[in-house]
């Protein structure tokens, strides 16, 4: 047990820069405090115990304002930085190695009796305010973005970000200057997202401008041949968005702004 305690404590220093002393670590870390409850509440649940563990698990949420149900199961090296407003549902599952911040939430979205909380793979971090929900796996080393809401599987080693939560692929390729140019024209800044974990909307669009832009490469060539051959072109150049009308939902229209 003493040992369990010793590695809890030795884990804070790898994870807060802001712990000092084993003594305050101790002392004045309410996720230390609420997985210290917890260890004991889940062996009274499963020496079925249940109404002893479910007081003290209640009492540990008035102490710590976390909240993790008995039933729950937590792996080694678990680490709750700040803590306040975290809910552990109780079929969760949560591997070794792995952070929650702050109000985060990992839920069921059943009533259902039976597993209806999400798995937590070894080395998982869940962003502050993030919430997990439902039977749901997520891999190895995944990365939950802040407030991000995650209502499917995720897969080892990616990162999710946004409502609903959407793969971030960090493998962005910069963009061309007749890409950049093209974005500018029709009013879209996506490509002033940053690269480190771009938005996976914006991304989407990224791709949508790249194939706009060889479409109007294969359309310039098509329209060259037709005027080689005597035909005739009225070209057009494409009109920026904020030309067009917007209905700002009062029966009214304004025109649209770029940002």
């Amino acid at each position: 047990m003493f040992d369990q305690l010793k590695e809890d404590i030795n884990i804070v220093f790898e994870r807060d820069p802001a712990a000092r002393t084993k003594l305050e670590v101790l002392t004045t870390y309410p996720g230390l405090h609420a997985l210290m409850f917890h260890r004991l509440n889940h062996w009274l649940w499963h020496a079925n115990l249940k109404f002893i563990a479910r007081f003290l698990s209640f009492f540990a949420r008035w102490f710590t304002g976390i909240e993790i149900h008995p039933g729950a199961v937590i792996g080694k090296r678990f680490f709750i930085d700040h803590g306040m407003g975290v809910v552990v549902g109780e079929t969760a599952v949560i591997g070794d190695d792995c952070t929650l911040y702050h109000g985060v939430t990992l839920g069921g979205t059943s009533w259902q009796k039976g597993k209806r909380h999400p798995t937590l793979a070894n080395g998982v971090v869940v962003g502050a305010g993030a919430k997990v929900l439902g039977p749901i796996d997520i891999g190895n080393d995944a990365r939950i973005g802040s407030n991000s809401v995650v209502v499917r599987s995720v897969p080892d080693g990616a990162t999710i970000v946004g409502i609903p939560g959407r793969i971030a692929n960090a493998a962005v390729t910069a963009p061309s200057p007749e890409q950049e140019a093209l974005a500018k024209k029709i009013g879209f800044d996506a490509y002033g997202t940053a690269q480190e974990v771009p938005d996976p909307v914006a991304v989407a669009i990224n791709g949508m401008l790249e194939h706009i832009h060889t479409l109007d490469k294969e359309m310039e060539q098509i329209c060259n041949e037709i005027q080689s051959l005597g035909g005739k072109i009225d070209g057009k150049d494409a009109s920026e968005i904020s030309s067009a009308p917007i209905d700002d939902g009062t029966g009214t229209s304004c025109k649209g702004k770029q940002s």
